[in-house]
């Protein structure tokens, strides 16, 4: 097993490797002439910018650093990042010898060492973050990307305790997982003192306020996910909780949603919010978040309301399509397919979501690289290499379990007992668009059913033969084991699978998880996770910078192809339909026997309504949770396609493997930095486009139901940005509401970058009606809004410098310098004599003035000044 050629990183690649997972020197004042190091560019407390160079001269304290674009940067040696490893070759090395030292003779630790050394070279095992970083470099950090702590005690001291636990583990690098499903509601007796609770969803603020204090080694903050169950009569306020600003802003959010529940839902049945009894004498020492278990044992349970579970679920969808949380996990099903379903529970996830655990369960990651086992030769997969790779890195991912430190002894009481690993796989996109398949077709379906089956099969097959040398996992047993719902359906269709584990045991109680991967596949050079690429060119704000990337497969066939577009089998994100996303993420699930990060992304017009068949569609096909994006649902993204002169600088997604880059999970991001314009408070927002002295455009003439309508449209570089209305009289209702429609219409179209917000500005202002309308067929204007829409389609399409005469649009072309200058206000034609207003008896729009009256000519309501 030869080493290969040496890996060369560069760009952003290799700002990745030595700002994350390089071994770093701890003292930075031993920088040199001479030493490749980052240094910061920019030194912002959340959006840093970091650069590679060389030193070229120091004296005393202060640097010059000569970055790789050849800037040459003035520093101080606290502001570099001074690494021990420079290459990969290094690190690879590290990595196989510690995590090879756990094997019980030196012979095994060599042979292991070569075996490790072989899969990680070449990127074909790429590791997690946590274990690149850590192993053989820090006994301190840990080698676990995630956890799950127990539900917190319902009390201020069991608060306090599950806050003191996650802030430790996220300070050596793990991510966190708590399902608040334990504290009481809002409101809620508290008799200890005399008072009431501020309820479960208030102390997940004190979680996240705190998750976002934590820097992990320098380079990422703490990462947090929330959750809670169905039942909880909080329920609505957690899933609406992000649209506070400020409450809830460093932890991603999902509900855990039963069968019975998605029974209620789909058959409109009522649905119970509970608790249990406080008053219970033994209350605070059984009650743990487990109503199941709390109802088993008799105890009472209190009743706070009834609701339509449709309620619930449609308040769910609706939040996810606004800003793509909450997540949603099916966890009891996830239950009832987890092989430690008959002795440790899963009650929450990581905060990527891949990852359900029981509390103080770990997650232990790695990926296997796809893209590395392309057969160019029989234009197949690699299949022995790849059973190979799967087979070794079990074993490194079984022996990262012995190695790594543990900062609480649960933690490692769990772990121990139970061995659990999540082996993933990075570069499937890459791979299927080598093999010519498009992700998402049917056949992709096919293909994916057969790979990730393989790859599961090879993974317990490893498994059971590390238990027969080594032992099983402390509570295996083999009947109820063999019982949970994945391995029934990996038994059936490998049945050695079920033999082997029968006779030898397993080593490991799971065995696949699909991370996303987001920072180690950038780093190497792939696509991340199981997601399709994000673009084909993108922009990708991290806590590096605002990097420019190309995907070379895509740029290598248009550079060996000049002048074609690309074949279909190129697919990215958006090129999907959300559902086919969905079903590529069920065929996977089929042989993952934890869980899934995806995010099925979607056009920015998709619908609530088919935001809820997506969700269903997810729990119908056996996905054991699902998360959407809808593109421009959130004022930043970390990936874009477009850059823009004023962007918004993303806020980073609670990471775990450097997560906080994925565009989709991201698809997660938290508070809004928002900052440009300044209004009447002094806050700047960077999303809304500045207003520039001189904007040109056109006035529209349209007769409405409520008058002549004076329509102002002004571009900003050729695309509408702002509405001036005018229509009725001044101090009239009718004239305060058009200047209402105008403005947030401007806001709409000069906020954001995501692209067709005239088109989507039309199609829902288009048909709007009232009480009445004016003119026939094309030329019937139903409202104010209407007129809006019918002035935006003849903007757009015939252009504000054309001259206009077209019914119902008669335009009158007014170049101006400023809206205050322009002479719309004064262009009361005899229309205008006759317009109308809103009645406040009736509502129609048939007030109108009569000599000193306002005269309803519908119910002779009248008003004399």
């Amino acid at each position: 097993m030869n080493k290969q050629q040496k890996q060369k990183l560069e760009g952003l690649s290799e700002k990745i490797f030595l700002d994350r997972y390089a071994w770093k020197d701890a003292d930075p004042s031993h920088a040199k002439v001479g030493d490749v190091v980052l240094v910061l560019t920019k030194d912002d407390p959340k959006f840093p910018t970091k650069e590679v160079g060389e030193i070229v001269a120091r004296e005393g304290r202060k640097v010059t650093v000569k970055t790789r674009q050849g800037e040459l940067v003035e520093s101080d040696v606290e502001k570099l990042t001074l690494n021990i490893e420079k290459t990969p070759e290094e690190m690879w090395d590290r990595l196989a010898t510690a995590i090879a030292s756990v094997e019980q003779t030196p012979e095994l630790q060599k042979d292991w060492e070569e075996k490790f050394r072989y899969i990680l070279d070449d990127w074909k095992l790429v590791p997690g973050g946590r274990i690149a970083a850590g192993a053989g470099a820090s006994d301190e950090l840990t080698l676990f990307n995630c956890y799950v702590i127990p539900s917190p005690k319902d009390s201020r001291g069991g608060i306090m305790e599950t806050l003191s636990e996650m802030t430790e583990i996220m300070a050596r690098g793990g991510g966190v997982g708590i399902n608040l499903s334990s504290l009481r509601p809002r409101r809620a007796i508290v008799k200890g003192v005399n008072g009431s609770s501020s309820g479960a969803v208030s102390w997940g603020g004190l979680f996240s306020y705190t998750t976002g204090l934590i820097e992990q080694g320098g380079s990422r903050r703490g990462a947090l996910m929330l959750m809670m169950n169905d039942w909880h009569p909080d329920i609505l306020d957690f899933i609406t909780v992000k649209q506070s600003m400020g409450q809830v802003t460093n932890a991603n959010l999902s509900v855990c949603v039963s069968n019975n529940f998605m029974k209620a839902v789909k058959e409109d049945l009522d649905w119970d919010l509970v608790f249990p009894d406080t008053t219970e004498e033994d209350y605070n020492e059984v009650w743990d978040g487990d109503l199941d278990k709390w109802k088993a044992a008799g105890r009472k349970v209190v009743h706070y309301r009834t609701v339509k579970a449709r309620e619930i679920w449609h308040t769910i969808i609706e939040s996810a399509w606004k800003s793509a949380e909450p997540g949603v996990v099916f966890m009891e099903y996830y239950n009832q397919m987890s092989n430690s379903w008959y002795f440790n529970p899963i009650i929450c996830t990581n905060p990527c979501g891949e990852q359900g655990l029981p509390g103080w369960g770990v997650c232990n990651l790695s990926a296997i690289n796809l893209s590395k086992f392309y057969d160019e030769e029989k234009h197949d997969i690699d299949w022995d290499d790849l059973a190979t790779t799967t087979r070794y890195s079990v074993r490194f991912l079984d022996n990262v379990i012995d190695r790594t430190p543990y900062h609480f002894e649960e933690n490692k009481e769990n772990q121990k007992k139970e061995r659990r690993v999540g082996l993933g796989t990075m570069g499937l996109a890459e791979l299927m668009i080598k093999l010519h398949i498009r992700y998402g077709s049917p056949e992709s379906l096919e293909f994916l059913d057969k790979l990730y089956g393989f790859i599961a099969k090879e993974a317990y097959l490893a498994s059971a033969e590390i238990a027969e040398e080594k032992g099983a996992f402390p509570a295996f047993e083999a009947d109820p084991y063999l019982q949970s719902g994945f391995m029934k359906v990996l038994c059936e269709e490998y049945p050695e699978v079920g033999e082997a584990v029968r006779e030898k045991g397993v080593r490991n109680v799971t065995l696949i998880t699909q991370a996303p991967t987001g920072s180690t596949g950038t780093m190497v050079g792939t696509s991340t996770g199981i997601e399709p690429y994000f673009a084909f060119k993108y922009y990708r704000q991290s806590r590096l910078g605002f990097d420019e990337q190309f995907v070379p497969i895509a740029q290598d066939w248009l550079d060996a192809h000049p002048g074609e577009e690309l074949p279909d089998y190129y697919v990215t994100a958006m090129n999907l339909s959300a559902k086919d996303h969905i079903r590529t993420q069920a065929a996977i699930q089929r042989w993952v026997d934890s869980s899934i990060s995806k995010t099925a992304n979607c056009p920015a017009d998709f619908t609530v309504e088919e935001t809820k068949e997506l969700y269903e569609l997810a729990f119908d096909l056996g996905c054991k949770g699902v998360t959407i994006y809808r593109d421009g649902s959130r004022d930043v993204q970390v990936l874009q396609t477009e850059k823009k002169e004023e962007k918004a600088v993303a806020t980073e997604v609670p990471s775990t493997d450097g997560v906080a880059e994925q565009a989709q999970v991201e698809n997660f991001t938290q508070s809004l930095s928002v900052n440009t314009e300044v209004d009447d408070k002094g806050a700047l927002d960077k999303q809304y486009k500045k207003r520039p002295q001189v904007l040109r455009g056109a006035t529209y003439k349209i007769n409405t139901p409520f008058g002549m309508a004076y329509i102002t449209i002004n571009d900003l570089g050729g695309i509408p940005s702002e509405i001036f209305l005018n229509v009725g009289k001044a101090g009239s209702d009718v004239f305060a509401m058009a200047e209402a429609l105008g403005r947030v219409c401007s806001l709409f179209l000069r906020y954001g970058d995501h692209g067709h917000k005239v088109e989507l500005l039309i199609k829902h202002l288009k048909g709007i009606g009232g009480s009445g309308a004016i003119g026939f067929g094309v030329n019937r204007v139903e409202s104010i809004a209407d007129a809006v829409a019918k002035a935006l389609e003849t903007h757009v399409q015939i252009g504000p410098h054309a001259d206009h005469d077209s019914a119902p649009v008669a335009a009158t072309i007014d170049h101006h310098e400023d809206h205050a200058n322009n002479s719309v206000g004064n262009l009361q034609g005899s229309g205008m004599n006759t317009s109308r207003d809103l009645c406040p008896s009736c509502g129609g729009a048939s007030l109108i003035n009569i000599e000193g009256c306002k005269t309803c000519s519908n119910c002779g309501y009248s008003k004399c000044s």
